[in-house]
């Protein structure tokens, strides 16, 4: 197993000391992915404009947010959502963790807040039904993510992976995978990485169609989202 890749802010390509890696799937998947992501959009077209005029009209701010994430290779790249949470939510997130050790401990442990002081009430749905995701699409078909892989991590988040972080820099990261269909929020950190070692390790067309398929279920019950 390789070893963990570097936190410094200088090179995320010390975690992939053999080269550059050819992403996850190859040819195959990314044809895969270009074409759900474009039928998807399509299909999808009046619930995305739909929800951008909530986004727009319940609170102050521009209907998408963009936040940076390792995607491939720990190239960065703009992660795209509708927004969900309040403009100055940095001020917000670091008073209320000064505030709240027991906050302060599972937002270090899960990068996560179940009540986040953060989110607004038209977000807090958005985020229940994964509607905050569907710009991600856009991402799938810019090259920047894939339909399955990994959750989309900020740069910190790959300390957390340590020597694991080798099998997220191969992929893409997905808009669902084993993470979202086994859990969510409701799992380890610790399992999530093992989710997206196996997912890497395993990888067929065949268990992308079936994790999709899997998807819409666990996004219906709300399985461990918040």
């Amino acid at each position: 197993m390789k070893s963990a890749a570097r936190s410094d802010g200088a090179s995320f390509f010390g975690a992939v000391q053999d080269g550059v890696y050819p992403p996850t799937g190859g040819v195959l998947k990314r044809i895969f992915d270009v074409s759900a992501a474009t039928i998807g959009l399509i299909f999808l077209s009046p619930i995305f404009l739909m929800v951008m005029l909530l986004v727009k009209l319940s609170s102050k701010g521009p209907a998408f947010y963009g936040h940076r994430r390792i995607g491939h290779n720990g190239e960065e790249f703009r992660c795209l959502k509708f927004r969900t949470m309040v403009v100055d939510g940095d001020r917000i997130l670091r008073e209320y963790l000064d505030a709240n050790p027991k906050a302060m401990e599972e937002w270090k442990a899960t990068r996560k807040l179940q009540n986040d002081p953060r989110v607004t009430t038209v977000g807090s749905v958005l985020r229940k039904l994964s509607l905050d995701e569907l710009p991600q699409l856009i991402n799938i078909i810019r090259g920047d993510m894939s339909v399955v892989g990994p959750r989309p991590v900020v740069r910190d988040e790959l300390e957390l992976y340590q020597q694991a972080a080798v099998y997220y820099l191969k992929s893409r990261p997905g808009l669902t995978g084993l993470w979202q269909i086994s859990g969510r929020n409701d799992v380890s950190y610790q399992a999530r990485v093992n989710f997206d070692m196996h997912y890497v390790e395993n990888w067929s067309l065949l268990k992308d169609v079936a994790i999709i398929a899997r998807t819409i279920p666990a996004v219906c019950m709300q399985r461990g989202s918040y």
